[in-house]
């Protein structure tokens, strides 16, 4: 198991609350990434900063794996097909619920949003949840 640093944990969700915020302060535009990607791919010529935003994301990620991290993020053990189905549904979900767990919980609950807060704490109770039921109970 790798030792959590929450000195990078600190930074990285400092750098998430100052990105949501020039999003939305510039561009009135909420950092929520399914949304992001759903309108990403219709291809409009006026949705160019969503695909910025996004490499920015990749971008961001890969410098510090790469080049800043002094260790490799651990890999999991779940099988490919697990992952596909699993962001699947989380797909499915983020549309039933108007939004992502980034939307609702960084920019939603930071805009004191009732409805971010309720989707927030249904988020949190499913995983709290599925992880009690993956670890305790199926093995």
């Amino acid at each position: 198991m790798v030792e959590f640093n929450w000195i990078n944990g600190l930074i990285g969700g400092i750098l998430i609350g100052i990105s949501a915020t020039i999003l939305l302060a510039f561009n009135g535009r909420i950092a929520g990434i399914s949304g992001m990607v759903n309108g990403a791919i219709s291809f409009n010529k006026n949705d160019a900063w969503r695909w910025l935003f996004m490499l920015g994301m990749l971008a961001g990620g890969a410098i510090y794996e790469f080049i800043l991290s002094t260790q490799p993020t651990p890999t999991s053990k779940f099988a490919p097909l697990t992952m596909i189905i699993g962001g699947l549904i989380v797909g499915f979900g983020t549309r039933m619920g108007s939004g992502c767990t980034s939307g609702h919980g960084v920019c939603g609950l930071g805009r004191l949003s009732v409805r971010s807060l309720v989707a927030v704490l249904t988020f949190l109770s499913t995983a709290f949840v599925t992880v009690f039921i993956v670890r305790h109970l199926l093995n």
